[in-house]
């Protein structure tokens, strides 16, 4: 990856700490979105990185369902960092202490120090239990807002998190626009699928019907541990992949001592593998949280909607102002890839900056925690990003093409897509000449990509030959395809998706009707190696190759107007046959603007 990842034991690990804050509220205390009050709420929150004096460094990490505070380092006295992203945030991670003020609060409605149903009611002196009012994603957001002001930050520099965490960086992009510079949502979606919501409902049932459950009043006895334990059996199952439970645990029977007391009543004991791992998982959440707070949490997260209120999620994401990051994980099943394509699509559609990874991650929806070598670069990039004048040194035939193309854009452009970006150089010459103007790549490269968003350009890694199902129609001014086309392996299909995209394109590729091409197929019968196509028959990326004529008579068929044409040779030949009128004999390479006839 493009970002510097020194190795972990590069610097110790960061010692932190749980501070508390009681927020300022009115006389009235804090009105929640279903009409519950609350008197009084204390917020437990860690923080970890330095700030900067001008206040501008700090980044606010939204937690996930069951998370708390404790995102990174360790506390002291531990030997070993026990946050649960400790691989993440971290000196010299992808989200860099050394150069970003962390903080990160427990939500509204937990058991790990802020205030939620475990809490003392002031008006009894005893826990809320059943008489903790309802929460909304929405209520959790407000009160890290007012946390966040109450520190003294009226803005801050970014926003993230990852799955239900994932929800509340959202959401405080649409409530509160302009709070945050940047947005990054990992693994998470605009609301549940059906099939995510079935599982929480049926893990709260099994709450709900364990005998200690009491109404949710059980403080002072037996807590309905049992329930409780189903309930994160069930969550864990949708935490990781099928490929991953294979690999973990695939149908192996659980390993027990010949005559062992264990063995003799192993029937009435966990006897597969992943039936102990559930059993643990289940013992070790009960002896952490509280029953109350999982079903507050669940079903905030189970009713949120971020179009909720809007006419359509492009209306609700138009509200915010920050610069986008949205990262889908291909093996999740439990926040859906086609979620988060949802979400870029309708940033896109409310003309937004926003970056979209899929990356690859077979262990599932627990891989963000877990699997982050890619996400680590990433998110890296994406908190660095910041615009570079082209350093790249570059032939200067390239030089020169790329000035042609350039000024072949209209005049009047706002947005460019380069499909195929490459390293980005294209992209950061269009930047140097019209300052102002939203560039984006799109690549199938993710190391490479993330070092275009590095340099300041948003970015979406997908496969062109697959479509780009996540930008709607015209949503750039100008589409350019450079010196791609012939590596395609569906090019027609890709100069449809191009003028749907944007209704001008730039389309650069070499021609294989030059007088060299011809000459060696001629006397030499062999496929040619020259200075555009410099690879043999056997290792050539290049599988399309077409002349000048051959792109006309595409464009003829497929009802596309060729706007204006450039054709481009270096040698003094060529140069001279394109001026007596050879042009498909003299020129190597080809530059075509090209529009959608109207119909």
């Amino acid at each position: 990856m493009s970002y510097n990842q020194p190795s972990k034991m590069d610097k110790p690990p960061l010692i932190t700490e749980t501070k508390t804050l009681k927020l300022e509220l009115p006389p009235e205390g804090l009105k929640l979105e279903h009409g519950g009050v609350l008197p009084e709420v204390e917020i437990a929150y860690e923080t970890c990185g330095r700030l900067s004096e001008a206040r501008d460094n700090v980044v606010f990490i939204c937690h996930a369902l069951t998370g708390d505070a404790h995102v990174a380092g360790m506390y002291a006295g531990e030997d070993k960092p026990t946050g649960w992203w400790s691989n993440m945030v971290r000196p010299g991670g992808g989200i860099d202490t050394d150069r970003y003020f962390v903080v990160c609060a427990n939500i509204l409605g937990g058991c790990k120090g802020t205030t939620g149903p475990a809490s003392t009611n002031p008006a009894t002196g005893r826990p809320y239990g059943s008489a903790f009012p309802e929460i909304t994603v929405g209520d959790i957001v407000d009160v890290h807002k007012r946390f966040l002001e109450q520190l003294g930050f009226q803005r801050i520099y970014a926003v993230l998190g990852g799955s239900f965490g994932g929800m509340q960086a959202a959401e405080f992009g649409v409530r509160f626009p302009g709070f945050s510079e940047k947005c990054v949502l990992v693994a998470t979606g605009p609301s549940l699928t059906t099939q995510a919501l079935a599982f929480d409902i049926v893990g709260r049932e099994a709450i709900l019907n364990d005998p200690n459950w009491r109404g949710g009043d059980y403080y002072d006895g037996e807590r309905p541990n049992a329930g409780l334990a189903q309930a994160r059996k069930l969550a864990h199952i949708t935490y990781l992949s099928n490929e991953m439970m294979k690999e973990k645990f695939g149908r192996r029977l659980r390993a027990l001592p010949k005559d062992s007391l264990e063995q003799l009543t192993s029937a009435f004991k966990e006897q597969f593998e992943v039936e102990s791992y559930l059993a643990h998982q289940g013992r070790k959440f009960t002896a952490r949280f509280d029953a109350n707070s999982y079903i507050r949490i669940t079903e905030a997260m189970d009713y949120y909607d971020l179009a909720a209120g809007f006419k359509t999620l492009t209306d609700s994401v138009a509200r915010s102002t920050s610069r986008t990051l949205i990262v889908a994980l291909s093996g999740d099943w439990l926040f859906l890839p086609r979620q988060s394509e949802a979400l870029a699509r309708a940033f896109h559609a409310a003309k937004k900056e926003v970056s979209y990874f899929c990356i690859p991650a077979e262990a599932g929806h627990d891989a963000f925690l877990t699997h982050i070598d890619q996400l680590v670069g990433v998110l890296g990039d994406f908190l660095t990003m910041k615009p570079v004048p082209p350093d790249a040194p570059l032939p200067e035939e390239k030089l020169k093409d790329y000035a042609k193309l350039i000024d072949m854009m209209p005049r009047d452009i706002r947005s460019v897509l380069d499909l195929a970006c490459s390293d980005g150089s294209l992209l950061a010459r269009i930047a140097a000449r019209h300052p102002g103007v939203s560039c984006t790549g799109i690549d199938i490269n993710c190391g490479v990509l993330s070092r275009v968003m590095r340099a300041g350009h948003d970015a979406i890694l997908a496969d062109i030959d697959e479509g780009l199902k996540i930008v709607p129609n015209n949503t750039f001014d100008c589409a350019v395809l450079s010196e791609s086309l012939q590596v395609m392996k569906h090019p027609d299909k890709v100069l449809d998706e191009l003028l749907r995209v944007a209704p001008v394109g730039l389309v650069s590729f070499p021609n294989f009707g030059l007088w060299k091409v011809r000459l060696g197929l001629l006397f030499r019968g062999r496929m040619p190696k020259t200075k555009r196509l410099p690879h043999t028959w056997y290792n050539t990326p290049n599988i399309h190759l077409c002349t000048v004529r051959d792109f006309f008579d595409l464009c003829r068929e497929k009802n596309i107007e060729t706007e204006s044409v450039a054709y481009l040779a270096t040698h003094a030949f060529s140069k001279l046959l394109i001026a007596i009128g050879l042009k498909n004999f003299g020129a190597s390479r080809v530059l075509v603007k090209i529009r959608r006839k109207p119909v």
